[in-house]
């Protein structure tokens, strides 16, 4: 198992430079500060050496575990809302005083590449203000040829710049999950803890589904045999035209809702719709079959892996069910996108909230999208509304 390797979406959603430059631009800030509070924390540490006993080191020790998860936190975020970047917590202070070490090359590193990209900028705005104005420079002439002479070296410099800027992007998201995360041992084991719970849960939830199917039988397609038969066996007892001609109509009555409830009992298992018609036809048999409006936005250019498309369908067709018969809601609101590799399942309802995750339902889902390596999330406070979320990989 490797470690996850790092992954600059600057490229993507028409190339979001405005937070690759802010969160270098802070990085290089920060990248000061925790320079200066190294360097304050061994002086520190070395004054309080010099000094008897045990209390000042102790006491310099503190403010530097103290002032280095400050520190950290605020890398975290950085990461977090400039280069979407998510580094998990749990770090322990031998690891935040070894990430802050390196974070400062990272971090000055950053602050070069900057201070060059603002340097040939400028210099290529003096140039080109120069051949607008009055074509000169510090008593020097700019013509056109001059202009085209530059342009391709310029070109040239500025390719190597940006560059140079994804790559310290990619740096700092590498240090930090490699030296914040947790080492190969760590994330073996929790990968092979998330894979036997994950089979665990696939394990119960088909043993439940099976269980579901054969209530559903018992309670429903079971006994409407029983009660055709009954009638076709009591048309043929008729003694009179008229009374068998009755029987045998109502026989027919329960023939057609017994068709019924074996379309809803298969539909429920898998829906045919899915492999024929895709995701979205599913869906809107979905919304068409609830009894709460539902307002339905399935956004997908192309056909997902079919797993996944299972997965979706199953997400909103249990969230919808547990919407219109537990939550009290008016509407219930559908939304499935691709963004980038996932493919983002939302559902939300106008009710009283409060859902509780581990129950059967929820639990389910969960283990559901678990197994494809996804994320569910349940946001149901009391009073409402409810959000449920689903990310599902389909790259």
């Amino acid at each position: 198992m490797e470690h996850p390797k790092p992954r600059v979406h600057f490229f993507r959603a028409g190339a979001r430079w405005h937070h690759l430059i802010g969160g270098l631009f802070l990085g290089a800030g920060s990248a000061l500060v925790e320079l200066v509070f190294l360097a304050v924390g061994w002086l520190g540490l070395a004054l309080a050496a010099a000094l008897p006993g045990s209390a000042p080191r102790a006491a310099v020790d503190r403010w530097m575990v103290s002032g280095a998860r400050r520190l950290t936190e605020f890398e975290r975020w950085r990461l977090g809302v400039f280069l979407f970047v998510d580094i998990a917590e749990g770090y322990d202070d031998r690891r935040v005083r070894r990430y802050l070490g390196a974070r400062v090359l990272v971090g000055l590193l950053g602050a070069g590449v900057l201070l060059l990209l603002a340097l040939g900028l400028g210099t290529a705005g003096v140039f080109l203000w120069a051949w607008l104005a009055d074509g000169r420079v510090d008593g020097g002439r700019v013509s056109a040829e001059t202009i085209a002479v530059l342009l391709v070296p310029g070109a040239l410099l500025l390719y190597l710049n940006v560059q140079g800027l994804v790559g310290v992007a990619a740096l700092d998201e590498r240090f930090a999950r490699r030296l914040l995360g947790p080492d190969y041992v760590e994330l073996m084991a929790r990968r092979i803890t998330e894979l036997a719970t994950s089979r665990a849960g696939i394990v119960a939830a088909v043993d439940a589904e099976r269980r579901r199917i054969e209530r559903d039988l018992h309670d429903g397609v079971q006994q409407r045999l029983v009660a055709l038969g009954m009638l076709l066996g009591r048309a043929r007892r008729a003694r009179t035209p008229t009374k068998a001609e009755e029987l045998l109509e109502q026989a027919h009555e329960h023939s057609q809702q017994l068709l019924d409830e074996l379309r809803e009992v298969a539909w429920r298992v898998y829906p045919t719709a899915l492999d024929s018609l895709g995701l979205g036809e599913a869906l809107a048999q979905v919304a068409e079959r609830s009894s709460v409006p539902v307002r339905m936005d399935c956004d997908l250019p192309e056909r997902l892996p079919t797993t996944v498309e299972t997965a979706a369908y199953f997400v909103v067709c249990e969230a919808v069910t547990n919407a219109a018969k537990h939550s009290g809601a008016t509407e219930i609101s559908v939304r499935v996108a691709r963004q980038e590799n996932m493919v983002v399942v939302s559902v939300s309802d106008d009710g009283r909230g409060g859902a509780d995750p581990s129950g059967g339902g929820l639990s389910g889902l969960a283990r559901r999208v678990a197994a494809l390596d996804g994320r569910f999330r349940v946001d149901s406070p009391r009073g409402g509304p409810t959000t449920i979320t689903a990310e599902l990989p389909c790259a």
